[in-house]
């Protein structure tokens, strides 16, 4: 058990933070998984890839934990958010810029994109963690990306025109 916790405790905490945007809600989601993962290992059928649904536990976890979220009333203390002053934004890196960006999709698309870039699985795998046809997959990594782009314009991290000339 603690060899199969430490071969996938990165990729399960990485997907877990990126989609919860707190390490603190991460480690415990993260928790989680494993425990079900330890539970429902028989259910695993051993001649499929184990990676693929383990990360489908992880998003589901995710998906609840954002549903037990969405139900709290919000938190009062001081967040940077896409509202925030010219000089707050500066003293932020691209890597911040980006989660901030991240933290703006709806969920689908966040999870969606954080699968298929950062956890580097095909759009058929994501398909069948998110539970959707590989089609709503492609769109909503397009929809993603489109809207993080814009989201960096709009926030000065980059250019339209520097974009563009990134895309080509």
């Amino acid at each position: 058990m603690r060899m199969l916790v430490e071969r996938f405790q990165g990729v399960v905490f990485g997907l877990c933070h990126r989609m919860l945007g707190h390490r603190e809600d991460a480690e415990d989601v993260a928790q989680d998984v494993f425990l079900r993962v330890f539970r429902s290992l028989q259910k695993w059928d051993s001649s499929r890839p184990f990676k693929p649904w383990l990360l489908t536990i992880a998003a589901n976890r995710c998906r609840t934990a954002l549903s037990k979220r969405k139900r709290l009333p919000k938190p009062t203390e001081l967040q940077i958010h896409p509202s925030a002053g010219a000089a707050e934004l500066e003293s932020l890196g691209l890597s911040e810029e980006l989660q901030l960006a991240l933290g703006e999709l709806r969920d689908d698309y966040k999870m969606c994109f954080v699968l298929f870039h950062q956890q580097e699985l095909s759009c058929a795998e994501v398909a069948k963690i998110m539970q959707c046809p590989e089609g709503t997959v492609k769109t909503w990594l397009h929809r993603a990306r489109r809207k993080l782009a814009d989201s960096l314009i709009r926030r000065g991290v980059v250019t339209d025109a520097g974009f563009e000339l990134h895309r080509i």
